[in-house]
């Protein structure tokens, strides 16, 4: 069996880079179709042999997001007819890759399209845009959204990297989906023998939708320590708010994060999100998370058990939860084994079962 990997980009290593890693321990003889490739960025996935890009790749624009219109285009270009299976791991325009009908396509969903779908984010990214164009941003959006909904019928199986996902999948493009957490290296992450120290930790893009101004905001008011490490356009503004009790850290290196994570009180997740890989981090170093009850903290958290999980983005619903939390005991054995359920081999054995799985049945019919 042939097998094609498809991806939107690689321009920047995150989550969904991630996935692609896996993907390539599975299928090693797999290669890896995408619209641009940057491998002086993409390091973390070391020595790719087989990279196939578009004619994208050839354009003199330095930042990705100026292509959003032209991918589409890209994709259904691509030319995958020597494949019997098409993996693609899409947030994008992955997913609407043109197959032959005796090919399996399985994609991979970390969301539907967001600009696309999610008014909050696209009006986000309007702002960037000089007014002047909005009007015809508006138009084209509505475009993209239509070729979206059309390109997520040519995918034959679904994953969702969460149930949170997996509605939307539902919502937006009336198809059914099974729920893959995606990995987490919980070898990197390990419980400290000694007591623990007596603040809480958060890390993230400090950005206005991951809530880290609610995070200070609560812990002025209530005078706990509280170290944030990240950086982003938030930075200046969220030091400028905190207290004495509340330090925000900037860069850390990996070390300095499995420490910060290790020796926390209790982690916190104000956000929504997907999926969200770093509470299983910090539950991986046995730690007790407080999360908001959206998004893929449902899946990952057990209320009472690996943590706490409060129902608003508001102070009061924060400081009610951190009140709970406190009287609270944990036992860091117990979120350490939880958080290996979602370990990388754990995804590549879920992956690889799931893609046999759905072969057999395509082959069969």
């Amino acid at each position: 069996m042939k097998i094609a990997i498809v991806t939107d980009w690689l321009t920047n290593y995150g989550g969904a880079e991630s996935v692609i890693s896996a993907f390539c321990d599975i299928f090693p003889e797999a290669p890896i179709y995408t619209t641009i490739y940057k491998p002086e960025n993409m390091r973390e996935l070391g020595d790719l042999k087989d990279v196939r890009t578009t004619y994208l790749q050839k354009l003199p624009v330095k930042k990705h997001q100026w292509l959003l219109g032209l991918m589409p285009t890209a994709v259904e270009m691509m030319d995958l007819d020597e494949f019997d299976l098409v993996l693609s791991s899409c947030h994008s325009v992955s997913k609407g890759v043109i197959t032959k009908p005796n090919t399996l396509h399985i994609s991979y969903c970390h969301t539907p399209m967001r600009y696309a779908w999610e008014s909050w984010d696209f009006e986000t990214r309007l702002k960037k845009f000089p007014r002047i164009l909005h009007g015809r941003i508006r138009k084209q959006i509505k475009k993209i959204r239509e070729w979206d909904y059309c390109a997520a019928q040519r995918v034959d199986k679904y994953i969702a990297n969460s149930s949170h996902i997996g509605q939307q999948i539902k919502k937006y493009y009336e198809r059914d989906s099974e729920v893959i957490y995606p990995p987490v290296h919980t070898e990197k992450f390990k419980p400290v023998s000694k007591p623990t120290e007596d603040y809480y930790f958060s890390v993230g893009r400090l950005i206005p939708y991951k809530k880290f101004d609610l995070l200070v905001a609560t812990f002025n008011k209530l005078g706990l320590p509280l170290k944030i490490a990240g950086t982003g356009p938030d930075l200046n503004k969220l030091k400028a708010m905190a207290e004495p009790n509340v330090e925000i850290l900037g860069y850390v290196d990996d070390k300095k994060l499995v420490e910060l994570y290790a020796n926390c009180k209790g982690f916190l997740f104000p956000q929504i999100e997907d999926a969200g890989i770093v509470p299983l981090e910090a539950m991986a170093c046995g730690r007790p998370v407080i999360a908001l009850n959206r998004g893929g903290s449902l899946d990952t958290m057990i209320d009472g058990k690996t943590g706490v999980l409060f129902k608003e983005q508001t102070i009061e619903s924060l400081k009610d939860a951190i009140g709970r939390f406190e009287k609270k005991k944990f036992d860091p054995k117990f979120i350490r084994k939880h958080a290996e359920k979602f370990d990388v081999e754990h995804f590549k054995k879920k992956i690889l079962d799931y893609v046999k799985r759905e072969w057999d049945s395509f082959e069969g019919r």
